[in-house]
């Protein structure tokens, strides 16, 4: 019985439903990271009686036909690349996007990878690196003898020194943006890729060129909505138990159909 594919398939795609909600969930306190949806496609048809073919010598036309679907598949996890909050943090070297863009990462293996995540500390060198120690780019190192570091809305990095009343200028972060961003790769670590689908990446500075602007002492949270995902979570489980029902209910109709012979 071919409901029993059906609803197996329904089942299997609210799994996958579920693990991208739960992915969701467990990083609604990780900075910058971006929120996943699964979408769906109907697979193919079986065509008992096509619509729009004749149904007489005269040549009249079957207004709808005979179409059985055989069920569902998981067709993407398309990451949703809105603005989360920002919040204020009091570290110094927390920053924030504002807008379009992402933060350049210099990558051990020779890659460039891009992230929202603008936890930033000093190296032993005094350079600018993500929390695993990767540089950003392009790269920004802090005297030791900085009392403070400023970094300005347009991405001007500046230190003020001992016995200095004016910071001094170190140089300027830059941002990357993606004519689609959505496909981008995320590797872990909250780092992305580019790929084919992403397109290459566009440099520019901080508030110039679509660019969003910084925001020192702050972090950008995770863009999930708890009420959204609690909500999506109670649907997928209920569209899981209603297939789960189907096939239970095919299974009877078989037993019936045994029972018969």
């Amino acid at each position: 019985m071919k409901a029993l594919l059906t609803a197996a398939s329904g089942m299997m795609a609210q799994e996958l439903n579920v693990e991208v909600i739960s992915n969701n969930i467990a990083n609604m306190r990780t900075a910058g990271f971006k929120r996943q949806r699964a979408e769906f496609q109907d697979l193919l048809y079986n065509n008992l009686r096509s619509p729009g073919t004749t149904s007489s010598s005269t040549g009249t036309v079957i207004p709808s036909g005979i179409q059985i679907g055989s069920g569902v598949k998981t067709a993407a996890t398309y990451r949703v690349m809105s603005q989360g909050n920002v919040n204020r943090t009091e570290k110094e070297l927390d920053v924030a996007i504002r807008g379009e863009g992402f933060f350049r990462i210099a990558l051990p293996d020779g890659r460039t990878a891009y992230t929202r995540d603008g936890s930033f500390e000093l190296d032993g060198n005094g350079t600018l690196v993500t929390i695993d120690g990767y540089a950003v780019q392009p790269n920004l190192t802090i005297p030791q003898n900085a009392r403070s570091v400023i970094v300005s809305a347009d991405g001007t990095v500046g230190a003020l020194l001992e016995n200095a009343s004016a910071p001094t200028a170190l140089g300027q972060i830059q941002l990357a943006r993606f004519v689609n961003s959505a496909g981008l790769e995320a590797i872990g670590d909250n780092l992305y890729v580019e790929t084919a689908s992403s397109g290459n990446a566009q440099l520019g500075n901080p508030s110039e060129d679509g660019m969003g602007n910084l925001l020192q002492h702050h972090l950008e949270q995770a863009n999930v909505n708890a009420v959204s995902e609690i909500s999506d979570l109670i649907a997928a489980q209920r569209a899981y138990e209603m297939n789960a029902r189907i096939i239970s209910a095919a299974d009877q109709m078989l037993q019936s159909t045994s029972n018969i012979r």
